[in-house]
């Protein structure tokens, strides 16, 4: 039997309009008016708040503090870090004047107002926080410093894809100084392995954590290392990046203590964040052709209860019994948390609600009518499994004090489901029995959702370098990183033919 699904597009037969379906149709995120700018909607941004609450328990368990940081940032800050600067030039916005006037009734900048120096609004806050870092740090016992702010960040896109690449975004930026190069360096694995837990554990999405090769650094990094998630159509989504800064950064900004010995040091940096593309990664990681399945770890209400009113004499005891299955599911815990239940009293048709809940990707979505209430039982919809075999919706009918006491173990099931079924997923469509550049040429062109390649590889500089990646970008593929937990090295790099040191993993990329 065919299964009509909840969209209007499938993800086989388009995959980005699919994505964008699962945004409109779950009331993610909508236009703003401003290119490459997007409003997010409640339901989007009830999951970054889950995101951010979750996440900053994390950092703070780390000993990191929270700060907020200026949205503009002085020009000549970021002139002082000419490989910083470089490498973010053509995505920064910049403000030059501060006042409008009106001329032939049109707003124009006012020449009067021009300022004196140019502001960026900010791309990414090294050069800022280094300043202030510079004032904060005096000596060995101020360090190591930890400092992390939520805040939004504009870089002027050409190609923009709401979550995963717009102008304007949210994010959290971790930055940290340290006495040395071996506490800066434990810092950013932290910090690197933070995220890893994070996405497995909470977003149900398998990563892959490693180094990222030199051309994939950030700009002024000694080292880069990233989560790569694969997506469902086979492409790579970098979900979060950690960064060893070396001494570059404090010898720009000024970041220096007097050590045990009386001597001026400059400090070692890292930086490390993540951002609202980890929504973009929840939709194509765990969304069917119904919508979006929302982890249970991050949906902003994990039971919704829809109660099925006919305009007749039983609707109140309905009512009456929805709210007191309501009041007992805030009594259970899960996740070291009461359950997130909303009972949805809104005069819309039981199937709309229930339909509209799917798509939203809300876990679990019990249905109460009349006979129901007479049997004390409640209609149970799992979202990770919507259908029967017989292609209708699959709901169960249990009792309601069943449910409430099966509701935790529920939730779990649900969450373990995504992550084992994303981890099936990537754990198959990664190749290493790639051993020359024709065979993973061969492996791209193959499908157009191909997944992986991993290959040898003899970390080349320069030159080699920059024919390997103009290679990989004629056949649109990127380095993504090299992993943490590869297996043993052998043979020759395919790219290059020098000995291999390690193994790098190749992808197309978001």
């Amino acid at each position: 039997m065919a299964i009509k699904h909840a969209l209007p597009v499938t993800r086989e037969a388009d995959f980005a309009a699919w994505y964008q379906a699962v945004i409109s149709e779950a009331d993610l995120a909508e236009e703003s008016g401003v290119r490459g700018c997007m409003v997010i909607r409640p339901w989007g941004y009830g999951i970054w708040e889950r995101i951010q609450k979750l996440m900053d328990a994390r950092i703070k368990a780390a000993g990191v503090e929270n700060c907020y940081f200026p949205l503009f940032i002085p020009l000549s800050f970021f002139a002082e870090e000419a490989d910083h600067v470089e490498g973010f030039a053509k995505e920064m916005a910049v403000v030059t004047h501060h006042r409008l006037k009106g001329v032939d009734g049109k707003l124009v900048p006012d020449p009067d107002s021009k300022l004196e120096e140019p502001l960026v609004v900010r791309p990414t806050s090294e050069t800022v926080i280094g300043k202030a870092m510079a004032r904060w740090v005096q000596s060995w016992r101020d360090l190591p410093l930890l400092t992390n702010q939520w805040a939004n960040v504009v870089r002027w896109e050409m190609r923009t894809r709401m979550f995963l690449r717009t102008s304007e975004f949210l994010w959290q930026e971790g930055h940290t100084a340290h006495a040395d190069e071996a506490d800066a360096r434990t810092e950013t694995m932290r910090a690197l392995e933070m995220y890893r837990d994070f996405a497995e554990a909470v977003l149900a999405i398998p990563v892959v954590a490693g180094e990222k090769p030199e051309n994939e650094r950030f700009p002024g990094a000694v080292a880069t290392y990233s989560i790569e998630a694969m997506m469902q159509d086979g492409k790579a989504l970098q979900a979060g990046t950690s960064h060893y800064l070396g001494t570059g950064f404090a010898q720009a900004a000024g970041i220096q203590y007097q050590n045990q010995e009386g001597q001026q040091t400059l400090c070692h940096t890292t930086s490390w964040g993540v951002s609202t593309r980890m929504i973009g990664g929840v939709i194509m990681v765990h969304g069917d052709d119904d919508g979006l399945r929302c982890p249970p770890q991050i949906a902003p209400h994990q039971v919704i209860i829809v109660p099925m009113l006919r305009d007749t004499p039983e609707d109140e005891a309905v009512i009456d019994y929805c709210g007191e299955l309501a009041k007992a599911l805030g009594g259970v815990t899960v996740f070291d948390e009461p359950v997130r239940v909303l009972f949805d009293k809104k005069p819309v048709k039981a199937a709309n609600k229930r339909w509209g809940w799917v798509k939203k990707g809300a876990p679990v979505i019990v249905e109460v009518g009349g006979r129901d209430v007479a049997g004390g039982n409640v209609s149970v919809l799992r979202r990770d499994r919507l259908y029967n075999d017989a292609g209708k919706t699959a709901s169960e009918i249990v009792s309601r004090e069943a449910f409430v006491a099966g509701a935790a173990d529920i939730l779990k099931s649900i969450q373990e489901t995504l992550h084992a079924s994303a981890r099936q997923f990537l754990d198959a469509r990664i190749d290493r029995s790639i051993t020359d550049k024709a065979a993973l040429k061969a492996f791209f062109d193959a499908s157009s959702k191909p997944g992986w390649a991993e290959v040898s590889w003899s970390r080349p500089t320069g030159d080699a370098l920059e024919g390997v990646v103009q290679w990989l970008k004629g056949e649109k593929l990127t380095l993504r990183n090299v992993p943490l937990d590869a297996g043993a090295v052998t043979g020759a790099c395919i790219f290059t033919g020098a000995p291999a040191v390690e193994r790098v993993l190749v992808g197309r990329s978001y």
